[in-house]
């Protein structure tokens, strides 16, 4: 097999050579005269660097991006693996500490006939929105069980090399693990200070805002690269109150 490519790239050198001196003979012959020839030749040369440079940064360029599409490719697939396991219910579960979640459930209802324009539309009232939490009006045990049930495979994330290239991810994981252990330093929830509750509001405001965000991001990147796997994520969509995974004609 190597012998067989060192052979192709001979034959290609060649074939290259002789294609050259075909056309220097060509202008020789059109034009008669070898002075004026080897002027051209030297000032093809002399640009010969120039020509590599460029050729160079050209290629460094399209493999440099390649390779972060490959590590966006993979990226995607690692939040694909937390939104099944972890991220939806999550989502469901937490959208049901925030006060007036009817109007945030409006804003996140996706479907099929979503475009660029609406996810832009819901990440921008995300972005905007002053999200109001109220955990005290929520049984936080069972939140707490589902969190720690799943830090292992949190930590599992983490170690994946590929979030380095994504910050907001990783910063969802961090505000998630922060929650985790808030929630199972308790023992209790009964009978908390004000000031407590108010601390737990926070954390969860913090984990909400950054998974929603993810949420609609990942959901546009399903809707532009697999849509098929768009369409089962629209009809399990956690901002829908009872989740019909069949398809209706």
């Amino acid at each position: 097999m190597i012998h067989k490519l060192i052979l192709n790239k001979k034959l290609m050198l060649m074939t290259l050579v002789l294609i050259s001196l075909v056309l220097y003979g060509m202008d020789y012959v059109l034009i008669g005269s070898a002075k004026e020839l080897t002027i051209w030749f030297l000032g093809n040369l002399a640009f010969l660097p120039v020509y590599v440079i460029i050729v160079t940064l050209m290629i460094e360029r399209v493999l440099k991006e390649r390779e972060r599409q490959a590590v966006m490719r993979k990226l995607n697939m690692v939040i694909g693996v937390f939104f099944s396991e972890v991220g939806n219910r999550l989502l469901k579960e937490l959208s049901a500490y925030v006060v007036s979640c009817d109007e945030l459930k409006h804003h996140l209802l996706v479907n099929g006939a979503w475009r660029e324009q609406e996810f832009s539309t819901a990440l921008e009232y995300l972005r905007k929105s002053d999200i109001k939490i109220e955990s005290s009006r929520c049984e936080k045990l069972g939140l707490k069980r589902f969190l720690v049930e799943k830090r292992g495979f949190l930590v599992s994330l983490l170690e994946n090399q590929n979030l380095l290239e994504h910050e907001e991810f990783t910063d969802l994981l961090w505000a998630v693990f922060h929650l985790v252990e808030e929630l199972e330093a308790r023992d209790t929830f009964e009978n908390m200070p004000q000031s407590d509750v108010d601390h737990i509001n926070g954390d969860i405001k913090r984990v909400f805002g950054h998974l929603s965000s993810e949420w609609v991001m990942y959901m546009q990147h399903l809707k532009q690269d697999y849509p098929y796997l768009f369409s089962l994520a629209v009809r399990l969509n956690p901002m829908i109150d009872s989740p019909d995974p069949a398809v209706y004609s």
